[in-house]
């Protein structure tokens, strides 16, 4: 899978997940550990997503 895939891939996830954290939010009944476990796994994919984008510009740039 090249970068440029897996960046899509990764990004297709933390927007599915902000849509499941935003689903959330809407309950009244919002189980408090779910959302945080979803909050965590988004800023997980994040973190994956800003990272593959410097290793790829490093690798653009030698």
């Amino acid at each position: 899978m090249s970068i440029e895939n897996h960046l899509s891939a990764l990004e297709q996830r933390h927007d599915a997940l902000d849509r499941e954290i935003e689903k959330a939010l809407l309950h009244p009944a919002i189980d408090e550990l779910k959302l945080a476990e979803l909050k965590r796994r988004k800023l997980q994919l994040k973190d994956e997503i800003t990272k593959l984008r410097q290793d790829a510009s490093a690798l653009t740039l030698h």
